[in-house]
C-alpha cells in the first residue's frame, strides 16, 4: 500500500504544481485537463484548461492534484502536508520558497525533536510542515 496526498485547488492547480516541481525538485509525470475527458464528462468552457489530476513524482514520493469547481472545493482544514527532508540547507530553501506569499504558523527553527522545523501554508492555501533532523 501507498499513502499519497491529494491536493485540491480552486482553479490554480496548475500553476502550484509547476511550483512544487521547481521547489521540491521532482518531476511532472502526468496532467490531465478537463478537455481530457470524454465528452459525456465535459465541464463549461471556462474549466476546460483546469486540472482534472497531476501527479508529481518527488524521489519516488508522490504528490497528487486537481482543480476543484467552486461549488465543490473547500480550503484546507484539519490536514498538513509533511516534508521530511534530510539536508538542512534543502530545508531553509524550501520552507522560504513555500513562505513567499504564503503564511508562516511557526517559523524555522530548533526543536526537541529536530535540527529544523516550521510551519507554513503556502499561497496556494496547502498547510506544510517543514521537517530536518540534521543540522
Amino acid at each position: 500500500m501507498h499513502i499519497e496526498a491529494y491536493l485540491n485547488f480552486n482553479g490554480n492547480c496548475a500553476e502550484a504544481f509547476k511550483f512544487y516541481e521547481k521547489c521540491f525538485g521532482g518531476k511532472i509525470e502526468m496532467t490531465m485537463t478537463h478537455k481530457d475527458a470524454p465528452p459525456e464528462m465535459q465541464m463549461s468552457p471556462e474549466w476546460r484548461d483546469k486540472i482534472m489530476h497531476v501527479r508529481l513524482n518527488v524521489n519516488g514520493a508522490i504528490l497528487l492534484g486537481s482543480d476543484a469547481p467552486a461549488n465543490f472545493y473547500k480550503t484546507p482544514q484539519g490536514l498538513t502536508v509533511s516534508l521530511g527532508i534530510d539536508k538542512a540547507a534543502d530545508a531553509q530553501r524550501i520552507f522560504r520558497e513555500l513562505s513567499e506569499g504564503g503564511t508562516v504558523t511557526m517559523a524555522l527553527q530548533k526543536t526537541f525533536w529536530a535540527a529544523h522545523f516550521g510551519m507554513v501554508t503556502d499561497r496556494f492555501g496547502i498547510p506544510w510542515m517543514v521537517n530536518c533532523a540534521n543540522e
